[in-house]
Parts: C-alpha cells; structure tokens; sequence
C-alpha cells in the first residue's frame, strides 16, 4: 500500500550504486523534473504495480531547455517532491546535481533525436529532444531499471524514447502512462500554474477539440475538421498545430488506431494535449 515504505534520498552516483546493488527482482524508474503532481503520481503507481522497486529520479535538465530564464525559472520543490514520494511508498529518489550527471561539463557526445525529432514540437524547441534522450538514456545506464513509465502527454517524447531503447538495445520496458486531467478536463501540466483564471477557461478548448476529433473518427478529415471547429471559436488560444498521426506518429492510417496531437499558446504559457483515435474501418 502508498506510504509503507520509507523512501530514501541520495545525491551521489555511489549512493545510487549501493542502494541499487540492494535491490532485488523488477525495478521501476519513473525520471522526473520534479514539481511533482497527479500525473507523476500515476506513473509512480503504475512502476509499483509492475516491479518490486520503484526509483524517481529528480533533476531538471539544462540541455531540454533552450532559454536560460526557462530553466532559471523551472520550480524546484524537493522537499514536497520528497514528502509526496514518501506517500506513495517510492522507495529511492536520486535528486544529482548538475555536476554529477554531467561530470565533464556539458556533453559533448550526444544522442541525436532523428527525423521525428524535427516535426511536430521539433520547430519549436530545437535540440530539446537530443536532451531528452541524452538524459534518459543516462539515467537508464546509471540505474540499470527493468522498466521506465512516462505519461502520454509528452507523447512524441514518450515514441522518441521507445525508439532509443529500441536502436540502442537499452533493454529496458518502456510503459506509457495514460493522461491525468483535472476535473474539468484540463491535462495536468507544471505549466498550468502560470495560467490566470480566464486563460485556463481558453485553455480548456484544447481537450474539447480532441473529445471532438473522437467523437468524428469516420475519417482523417472529420476527425480534423471538428478539432478544428472547436479551436476556431475558442479565443485567446493561438494553434501551433493539430495533427493526426499513427500510434507511432508517422502519416495518419485511414482506419484503425491513430493520435491527435495539438499544441497552442495561451497567454505566454504553451500548453500540448493529445487523445488516442480510432478511425472506423
């Protein structure tokens, strides 16, 4: 049950190897920026339902962020990311410093994202994905788990990092993580604390637009068509885009499964979204 395990906290790459080296059967990783909240929360339950152990790890990533203030900012709650992994039964957070998982400085042998990298959130965050990948694959090879959750809402992150398992033969089980929403249906995001009460109310069009895009899966047309609807009438809300894609986001299948992706800004603040589709046959 959440909370009956003690979760400890290590900082070094030798306090990550004894308490890992102590671990036995399946272990779960859940990396994480910290600012932890309900989706995070969900991940961690999934990795504690399928391993014996789960690890978080906390550290905001300098090479994701493209803008020094973006990362300036970045919100760095450890003590109550502590206190909620305690509460759901984690039992290892590693929380490095930058020094520690970037021991030479910044890298200079990275992974390269690959085409997908470039479309979709590509253009507007050039390089992030190397980041990411970079990062996560670090962290794979420092804690060694059996499985690592991530939550669908970074979807194109979540097909980035199947891939790299897959073309670096990682081995590690990649488990995506259905999205958690507020109860009026926005995806819970670090980001959607800087929204003010009318901006969250435009916001709220962007899953609006995908329950509409479900709702017309007779085809890839009318599934964009009523996203799209939806958008147009909403105000304060500038699209970036709306695509559907495959599962593995490559061009929209006719039939069968598909994603629906959107990405917008509103106000300052640039929120994605994303909703499985199943186009009829």
């Amino acid at each position: 049950m959440p909370g009956t395990r003690a979760t400890r906290l290590v900082r070094s790459r030798a306090e990550l190897a004894e308490a890992r080296a102590a671990m036995t059967g399946r272990v779960g990783l859940v990396p994480t920026m910290g600012a932890l909240h309900a989706g995070h929360l969900a991940n961690i339950a999934q990795a504690r339902r399928r391993g014996e152990h789960t690890i978080v790890s906390i550290f905001v990533n300098p090479l994701q962020f493209d803008q020094a203030a973006d990362l300036a900012r970045y919100p760095r709650p450890l003590a109550a990311d502590l206190e909620l992994c305690e509460q759901a039964g984690v039992d290892l957070v590693w929380a490095p410093d930058v020094d520690t998982v970037y021991r030479g400085g910044q890298p200079e042998v990275r992974v390269s994202a690959g085409p997908l990298a470039d479309q979709l959130e590509g253009p507007n965050r050039p390089g992030h994905f190397d980041g990411v990948l970079t990062v996560v694959a670090k962290l794979f090879i420092s804690i060694r788990p059996e499985l690592a959750c991530f939550g669908e809402k970074d979807y194109q992150q979540l097909a980035l990092i199947r891939r790299l398992v897959l073309d670096l033969d990682l081995g590690v089980e990649v488990v995506g993580v259905p999205i958690v929403r507020d109860s009026d249906g926005l995806a819970l995001s670090s980001r959607n604390v800087f929204l003010s009460g009318a901006e969250r109310a435009d916001a709220l069009s962007l899953s609006r637009a995908l329950a509409a895009g479900q709702a017309a899966a007779a085809s890839p047309e009318s599934v964009l068509a009523a996203a799209r609807a939806v958008l147009d009438e909403a105000g304060g809300v500038d699209v970036e885009y709306l695509e559907l894609r495959d599962p593995l986001l490559g061009p929209a299948p006719r039939r069968g499964p598909a994603r629906l992706l959107v990405a917008a800004r509103v106000g300052s603040v640039r929120l994605i979204d994303n909703a499985a589709i199943e186009l009829a046959p």
